[in-house]
C-alpha cells in the first residue's frame, strides 16, 4: 500500500490505514477519534459519517461521530 491524499486537507497525505493525515487526525475532537479507533461492526459506519461530514465541509474540529 501507498499514500494517498487525505480527504481532511488539499496538501496532507495519509498513510496506509490511515483515516487521515496526522495534522488533521489531531484536530478532530477526541470524543471523535475515540469512536474512529474502534474495531467492531460499526467501525465502517463510523468512517462514512466523517466522510459525509467531510463532504459537506464540516470544520475539522466540529465533527461530531456517533457510536
Amino acid at each position: 500500500m501507498t499514500a494517498t491524499r487525505c480527504p481532511g486537507c488539499p496538501s496532507g497525505v495519509k498513510g496506509p490505514g490511515k483515516y487521515l493525515c496526522l495534522g488533521c487526525w489531531s484536530t478532530l475532537p477526541m470524543a471523535a477519534r475515540r469512536l474512529l479507533n474502534r474495531r467492531d461492526s460499526r467501525a465502517y459506519p463510523r468512517l462514512r459519517q466523517l466522510h459525509r461530514q467531510l463532504d459537506a465541509g464540516v470544520p475539522l474540529a466540529e465533527i461530531r461521530i456517533a457510536a
